[in-house]
């Protein structure tokens, strides 16, 4: 059979990998602080024997988007947007430091400061614990500060700083988590003071979720030429075959 059965079958499995980034970034057009992967397509020409008159395709994961989504105000004082280009610092789940723009905070029974997907949030010496207390804010630097139980409503004190950094973004790379980390061989960026949190506020999804359905059906279509295109090499193969079966 023509190989351009084999070179259109290996382009509907490139766009089917497509399909499947396009889709998940659709699925978290409404998640905060999600940040869209995206997908290129790269020719390879297929070796072997005879001419190398045959090139297919290959879909690499391409980073994904820095572009920011909508901040809305929220009022809720564990929500914080990051103002600008940088990230909150994490612990991810095997102890590494990741980063993410995810900021609907919350505390645990322990105290621990996490982010909705329950990774502890860092500071400038570790995870933070919030102690208990009568009221809590977070200032535009990433200060953490608390009212203890039965003091004056005036006095206020530092219990943590939320790291935020600002690396080169050629240096980021985002994991099946969801989360951003150093690529390898890069040391972890150092707290930045170029960056600064909204407090009571909340960054959307960067994801465009007319774009990303348009992207949907096109890739659809394109899909269906492949198979259109192997469906024609087959019946053309048969007549082949019918034409020589003749001749004899």
């Amino acid at each position: 059979m023509d190989r351009v059965v084999f070179v259109a079958g290996n382009a509907g499995k490139q766009l089917l990998h497509t399909q499947a980034v396009n889709s998940n970034n659709l699925a978290n057009a409404n998640t905060t602080g999600f940040q869209a992967e995206m997908a290129k397509f790269s020719s390879r020409i297929v070796t072997g024997s005879g001419f190398r008159s045959r090139v297919f395709a290959v879909a690499e994961n391409n980073g994904f988007s820095f572009a920011k989504g909508e901040i809305q105000s929220t009022g809720r004082t564990l929500d914080v947007a990051v103002n600008g280009d940088g990230w909150l610092a994490v612990q991810a789940p095997d102890g590494s430091e990741a980063y993410t723009r995810a900021g609907n905070l919350h505390i645990n029974v322990n105290g621990q400061l996490l982010t909705r997907s329950d990774y502890p949030v860092l500071g400038d010496a570790g995870p933070i614990i919030v102690p208990q207390n009568q009221t809590l804010e977070i200032g535009s630097d990433g200060t953490v500060s608390v009212r203890p139980l039965g003091q004056q409503p005036n006095t206020l004190s530092e219990v943590g700083r939320i790291k935020i950094v600002s690396p080169d973004k050629e240096d980021l790379e985002k994991g099946p988590d969801g989360l951003l980390r150093m690529r390898k061989g890069k040391q972890a960026p150092d707290a930045s003071t170029d960056v600064s949190l909204i407090s009571g506020a909340l960054e959307g999804s960067n994801v465009n979720s007319v774009e990303a359905m348009v992207n949907m059906i096109s890739l659809a279509r394109l899909f269906d030429v492949t198979v259109k295109i192997m469906s024609t090499a087959k019946e053309m193969d048969e007549r082949t075959t019918q034409i020589m079966n003749m001749n004899q």
